[in-house]
């Protein structure tokens, strides 16, 4: 038996939609689920755990709804501005980023705000949590990339980019990132934090996902989807997926199969069957639905985790990657951010300082 799959939508109508996919060998049918109409502006992101969903809206609250329960949950009410990123890190923790420049941290268990972190001093405009769960990058419109050391909630490094990043994100196994600025992606390396290479779309990027730990699908202002290799730097597939430009991808596996859910500008939300082996095919159309609304995010909830393949390979280099994140959270520590000293040495210089007042 397939296992239960929901398409999550949000749109500039203020309302986030469910459809339940139906699998079957050929094609894919779904039809509605529920809507929820929780916000009192436009959708502008949404998070996905097998329990919750978490959405963000422009009336800078964050709206939870219990998927099992089909109820609603309550609101977050810490952030004051739009709300521009949301991620779960597993089952524990939802992270959230705003335009007030905050990155907080939310216990999903009492759903109590456990950190708040003044992040940027623009807005925060993406974050992503390392899959070890102990660092995140975020960017924002200081023009800087920073990395936090989510063990305490300071910062561990920031990184000057000259340039407005829209989004960041981990490679499924930790051992690189991607920061992009409008049409351009730069691809990191986590032990050096330098760019080893830089991928060229020929639009604007709107939403990038991750297929494996090297091949990244990216989608822009425009009607087609391109499948890049972060290594070679090659366009490996590119097709049209949509009438109108494509707001969001996401990508699951569904028994055996990868497949790419798109979402578009035009109200279509579509799942792409990828075959990894023939990875320059166009990919088969499973299966759309048509919302009528003007998507702006989306999300895929499977009924109970399911161990993928991409998982399978990046559990040998997500051990490496997570001993760099070791590293880092270590270092920080001693090391230097932007010509200051690190907060515990400053502390040890002012309480030494205090000492020699007082023996004098």
């Amino acid at each position: 038996m397939a296992p239960q799959m929901k398409l999550i939508a949000g749109c500039y109508e203020q309302i986030v939609f469910g459809y339940r996919v139906q699998t079957g060998e050929e094609k894919w049918t779904s039809e509605a689920d529920f809507t929820h109409h929780a916000h009192t502006a436009s959708l502008s992101a949404v998070a996905v755990n097998d329990r919750y969903i978490a959405t963000g809206s422009k009336d800078e609250t964050i709206q939870l709804y219990d998927i099992k329960k089909r109820v609603e949950h309550g609101s977050l009410l810490h952030h004051d501005g739009t709300i521009s990123c949301l991620e779960f890190y597993g089952r524990t923790h939802l992270l959230s980023g705003g335009e007030d420049g905050l990155i907080c941290v939310w216990n999903t268990k009492k759903w109590e705000c456990l950190k708040s972190i003044r992040a940027h001093k623009g807005h925060v405009t993406s974050l992503s949590v390392h899959p070890s769960g102990k660092i995140a990058l975020s960017v924002g419109t200081d023009k800087t990339l920073r990395t936090w050391n989510l063990i305490d909630g300071r910062s561990a490094f920031i990184k000057n980019i000259k340039q407005n990043a829209h989004i960041v994100m981990w490679s499924p196994a930790g051992e690189r990132y991607v920061v992009v600025v409008n049409e351009k992606m730069d691809i990191y390396n986590l032990e050096t934090a330098t760019v080893t290479g830089t991928i060229s779309n020929k639009k604007r990027i709107s939403s990038i996902r991750f297929i494996t730990n090297t091949i990244v699908v990216v989608a822009g202002d425009e009607e087609t989807v391109r499948l890049y290799d972060t290594d070679s730097l090659k366009c490996l597939c590119e097709f049209k997926a949509h009438e109108n430009r494509v707001k969001a991808i996401y990508s699951i596996t569904v028994g055996e199969t990868l497949v790419l859910v798109t979402a578009s500008s035009d109200g279509y939300i579509k799942m792409w069957k990828l075959d990894l082996e023939k990875i320059q095919d166009t990919p088969a159309l499973l299966g759309e639905v048509n919302t009528s609304a003007r998507l702006t995010c989306l999300g895929v909830w499977q009924a109970s985790p399911v161990e993928s393949s991409q998982q399978v390979e990046a559990e040998a280099a997500c051990s490496q990657a997570e001993e760099d994140a070791n590293k880092l959270v270590r270092t920080k520590k001693v090391e230097f951010v932007e010509g200051n000293t690190s907060t515990k040495k400053r502390k040890a210089e002012e309480t030494k300082k205090k000492k020699k007042q007082k023996s004098e």
